[in-house]
């Protein structure tokens, strides 16, 4: 069996040692702030992000191209002689997927003797993270490329997104609420709580008054939500943008409710934070329904 590689984009949002450790390759979405851009390989500190965003900077990002790709994967075959399994960004909220799947297509004619399956993740941030945390599990219990693939593909839709922000003037921004409900919202202090549809989609659910309100009914729909895989999540995934102190505030009320103690938090990174804002939060587990 064919020794194969798992690839993901920088939307994964996992730390930077996670995918060290596991040797994970990453294609890079670029983001442009204050007029410099930034990539994986050449980062700006994601606090520093965020208190650019919230002293007025408006950031931009792109999606990775073909091109950008094809030469990940092409590295990857020549260097490590293997295969690879790309786990993409939302094809619902990005053309990454498109520009990956295209890549592979054009390499499995110039090397016929490779395989590179592409995965719809329909996954955004740490959700596409934990999407890459089971493949790698997988990977490291002995399934092979093809066993690791079918079950991304069967249980990806039970992989639950659901999240808050603090300004809806960043939603208002990225076509999510419009100007008028933006600006209600912030008056009367509405907190949206949104979630990633089953065709990888920022949809909103439910609104509520305040923050602490917003982030209790994140872990009221987990119980909700969580059903027959209450005892089969390891690890609960929780990302933010740059409030810490709040993503810990939802693992604790989750321990004390669920009983989960496992945890991996992190930084919502700019790609998806430039569209969010400072202040979003964002839980991410498998259930039976998203």
């Amino acid at each position: 069996m064919k020794n194969f590689i798992i690839t993901t984009d920088t939307t994964c949002d996992l730390p930077a040692e996670y995918i060290t450790g596991h040797r994970i390759g990453m294609l890079s979405l670029t983001y442009t702030i204050d007029g410099k851009t930034y990539s994986w390989e050449n980062p700006l500190p994601v606090a520093d992000f965020y208190n650019y965003m919230r002293a007025g900077s408006l950031p931009t990002t792109s999606q990775a191209n073909p091109e950008e790709a094809k030469m990940l994967f092409e590295r990857i075959i020549r260097e490590q002689d293997c295969d690879i399994l790309h786990i993409a960004f939302s094809s619902g909220l990005s053309g990454s997927y498109n520009s990956s799947r295209i890549a592979a297509e054009e390499l499995s004619e110039e090397y016929p003797g490779h395989r590179i399956v592409v995965i719809d993740s329909l996954c955004a941030s740490l959700g596409e993270g934990l999407l890459v945390h089971k493949a790698v599990t997988l990977k490291s219990e002995g399934r092979s490329l093809e066993e690791t693939a079918a079950w991304l593909e069967e249980n990806k839709l039970h992989l639950v997104h659901n999240f808050t922000v603090d300004d809806l003037f960043h939603l208002y921004r990225g076509g999510r609420v419009s100007k008028t409900a933006a600006f209600v919202g912030t008056m009367i202090n509405l907190k949206p709580i949104l979630h990633v549809d089953n065709e990888g989609h920022l949809i909103p659910l439910s609104k509520v008054r305040g923050r602490k309100k917003s982030m209790i009914a994140l872990v009221d729909a987990m119980e909700k939500q969580v059903g027959s895989w209450r005892d089969k999540n390891d690890i609960i995934f929780i990302s933010h943008g740059d409030c810490e102190d709040e993503a810990q505030f939802v693992a604790d009320l989750i321990k004390k409710r669920l009983g989960y103690d496992s945890f991996l938090i992190n930084h919502v990174g700019p790609t998806i934070g430039a569209h969010t804002g400072p202040g979003v939060l964002a839980l991410f587990y498998m259930g039976d329904f998203r």
